[in-house]
């Protein structure tokens, strides 16, 4: 009987914070899993415990260029999705998110294979509608600092649609609001990997704007959620919002943070980056009628689990260099 559910399943950027999650629960599920990604933000680290695994193959390949393979599910995450990376190469980021979307769309339509496109919330902007639904079009800079990245997930959805309309393919457009937890990537620049390694260090942690700005739910629910939206045989007809609808402040968050690390380090307030968003909250109700999900993961619970992988992160990287080595030797975990 499982081989009659046993499926092939394509993962770009599967190495990534929350590719190498999926990879897991599909592996777990026992599903083929082909792991794709450039090793451009991903890492090995992420997915060292699934090498071994029969079902589980690793490949580096690079979205902007054709892949040739068979299988029956594609899961398109590849694109850096934080500002500090995704601004280092924005023609780079943009390339990933038009042509790696062509690559993949062309790939599942000559193997009929369903295909799930991890779109963003950034495709609001810098919303004047709150909270956000899927109908709204949004309010984006097409020529501002985070424009690579929000103009070229707003062109990748447009492909999906077209390609649903013209060739009659399945596919799934998955929204995704800010999502942490373990396998973020140290230095990506977001506020829970920031706030996180900036109280374990003792650091001031940097707050922009007011600190009113909203975030954020936990990565075991976005999993859920992308199975839910890929196993769907209902078709969504467009895009799904995927996150957490209560609003949490930056201040609230940055606040727990330093309770649950313990630490003792001062909150400092930095002028709002150029299109940075005021609010981000989600209209779940999409996902809800049609996927029966919403999150379920307590604030505290998911900062916790965070704190123990940063915190590990931290003290494997002081055991690999000798306690009286000069600072300059010392990793910077990014």
């Amino acid at each position: 009987m499982k081989e009659l559910t046993r499926k092939r399943i394509l993962v770009t950027g599967g190495a990534g914070f929350l590719g190498s999650h999926l990879c897991e629960r599909l592996v777990t599920q026992c599903h083929d899993v082909l792991c794709v990604d450039n090793f451009y933000t991903g890492t090995k680290d992420n997915i060292a415990h699934l090498l071994d695994c029969p079902n589980f193959e690793l490949m580096r390949h690079d979205v902007t260029f054709p892949l040739y393979v068979e299988v029956d599910e594609i899961y398109n995450l590849a694109c850096p999705a934080s500002p500090i990376h995704y601004q280092h190469d924005p023609v780079q980021t943009t390339k990933t998110s038009v042509h790696g979307a062509i690559n993949m769309l062309g790939l599942a339509k000559r193997v009929k294979a369903k295909i799930f496109q991890a779109s963003t919330s950034e495709v609001y902007g810098d919303a004047l509608v709150h909270p956000q639904k899927e109908d709204y079009w949004g309010h984006v800079n097409p020529i501002g600092p985070r424009s690579c990245y929000d103009e070229g997930k707003r062109c990748a959805e447009t492909l999906f649609m077209d390609y649903r309309r013209q060739h009659g393919l399945s596919i799934r457009i998955a929204r995704i609001f800010n999502t942490y937890g373990p396998r973020m990537h140290p230095a990506d620049g977001r506020v829970v990997s920031n706030f996180m390694m900036q109280a374990l260090r003792g650091e001031p942690l940097t707050l922009y704007g007011d600190g009113s700005q909203t975030c954020s739910f936990f990565v075991d629910d976005m999993i859920d959620a992308f199975i839910r939206l890929m196993n769907t045989d209902e078709d969504p007809g467009g895009p799904v919002n995927l996150g957490n609808p209560h609003e949490v402040s930056m201040r609230e968050m940055a606040e727990r943070i330093v309770a649950i690390t313990g630490s003792s380090s001062p909150l400092e307030f930095h002028p709002l980056p150029t299109d940075d968003p005021w609010h981000r909250q989600p209209d779940i109700s999409r996902a809800r009628e049609l996927l029966g999900w919403q999150p379920h993961t307590l604030l505290d619970d998911g900062l916790e689990q965070t704190a123990r992988y940063f915190r590990a992160r931290i003290e494997a990287s002081s055991e690999a260099v000798p306690a009286n080595a000069p600072a300059a030797q010392r990793p910077a975990l990014t």
